[in-house]
């Protein structure tokens, strides 16, 4: 029986400029990360020495994924970003399809191969970035913050493949409940002072984001560790820690 490894999965998700991208500079080791760079070569925000693959064809990215199997040195994978990986497969799937309603079937499942198929069978940590859109949810008259997509992944959303969903916020630093950020993970520097803000990770839901998918195993983050400082690296080193492998 094949092992499916629970502790290597994460979204990172947020709205645009909110520090997703920047985040990824604390990676350990990061000459053995494959950069799957899905937004049209744009330059990362930090000078890196990632494997990086400019994305111009969907399919690439299930060849990253089986070529990374083959790199005993390659201990990361990094989606950037799904929201725009998807974006292109409607752009040069879907829209270009005489069959559109076919091919909008073909989308889901590309989506749904990618993480069975693909995800599931790896053996690298893998971090998928995400851009979030504020959307009405016209039963409940609320407004949802949720990883927009398109046809029928929308009904349960792409938050549901993972069980680790962390969001990015720049927040103003008089906005932070100091009972929520007082753990080792968080520190304000110098510059921050000076600015009046932070960029952060959000591991656990607030009376105030009642609305968005942030999720993670029951235990994994301390109401102290609300928020932390936005190192992807400290993520992957609680999913190992929680699931009692060794980083």
């Amino acid at each position: 029986m094949t092992n499916i490894r629970k502790d290597h999965l994460v979204l990172i998700s947020g709205k645009s400029a909110t520090g997703k991208s920047v985040s990824l500079q604390y990676l350990k080791d990061s000459s053995n990360v494959m950069y799957l760079n899905c937004e049209a070569g744009k330059l990362l925000p930090f000078k890196n020495d990632f494997k990086e693959l400019i994305v111009t064809n969907t399919d690439q990215i299930y060849q990253a994924f089986t070529e990374a199997e083959k790199m005993e040195g390659v201990h990361t994978i990094v989606i950037d970003t799904l929201t725009y990986l998807m974006d292109m497969y409607e752009s040069t799937r879907v829209l270009t399809s005489t069959k559109t309603m076919q091919a909008w079937g073909h989308y889901a499942q590309y989506m749904k191969i990618l993480m069975s198929q693909f995800v599931a069978k790896s053996t690298k940590n893998i971090i998928f970035l995400a851009h979030t859109a504020d959307i009405l949810n016209e039963k409940e008259m609320v407004h949802e913050t949720m990883v927009k997509v398109k046809g029928s992944l929308m009904a349960n959303g792409v938050e549901s493949f993972f069980t680790n969903v962390i969001s990015t916020k720049k927040l103003a630093l008089t906005s932070i409940d100091e009972k929520q950020a007082t753990s080792e993970l968080y520190t304000v520097t110098e510059e921050e002072e000076e600015l009046g803000y932070k960029y952060v990770y959000q591991t656990k839901l607030t009376r105030d984001t009642v609305n968005e998918r942030i999720r993670a195993p029951i235990g994994m983050w301390k109401i102290n560790e609300t928020y932390i400082d936005n190192n992807v690296q400290y993520v992957l080193d609680r999913l190992h820690n929680f699931y009692g492998k060794d980083n």
